[in-house]
């Protein structure tokens, strides 16, 4: 990661659920189209719940569900999908080739990628890395922006959040 990745990380704290979707609603609402965002935690550290806000932010109210058994789940807004992926009962990398991963990509679809590191190999470079941490009764977010998208949005998301 070159230096200037380095410092268009972020640190964010957020308590308790409902601070975590509207903190997603406003990631949500710096996406560029076409973005590959990685969701990294352990178990339970709201990755899932997250994603909820940014769906939330696009337009999407129904139920929002973890896709630990389908691999993937994908929310349709008009002419763009948003696929949330959740790799954790991923075998082998391989199989993201078998299912078509970088067709995913196409068209400039969001994909959000819970449990990144199980495709490795096979997985696009992301535009963003999120970082999860359980801090108390909190979450801890890391932003990372590894790409010059991934920073714009990251940039959208400070002026957000702080204005």
């Amino acid at each position: 990661m070159s230096n200037l990745q380095e410092q268009q990380q972020q640190v964010f704290e957020v308590a308790g659920e409902e601070a975590m979707v509207q903190f997603g609603r406003k990631l949500g609402a710096a996406l560029h189209d076409g973005s590959v965002v990685f969701l990294e935690g352990d178990l339970g550290a709201g990755k899932t719940t997250l994603t909820r806000g940014i769906l939330r932010a696009m337009g999407h109210e129904g139920a929002v569900k973890s896709p630990t058994y389908t691999l993937v789940e994908p929310y349709s807004f008009g002419d763009k999908v948003l696929y949330h992926f959740d790799l954790y009962r991923l075998a082998d990398p391989e199989e993201l080739e078998y299912m078509g991963f970088r067709d995913y990509l196409a068209q400039g679809n969001y994909c959000l990628i819970e449990w990144p590191e199980r495709g490795e190999g096979i997985l696009t470079a992301p535009d963003l890395r999120v970082m999860i941490a359980v801090n108390g009764a909190g979450r801890r977010i890391s932003i990372a922006g590894c790409s010059a998208k991934g920073q714009q949005t990251l940039t959208a998301l400070l002026r957000d959040v702080s204005g």
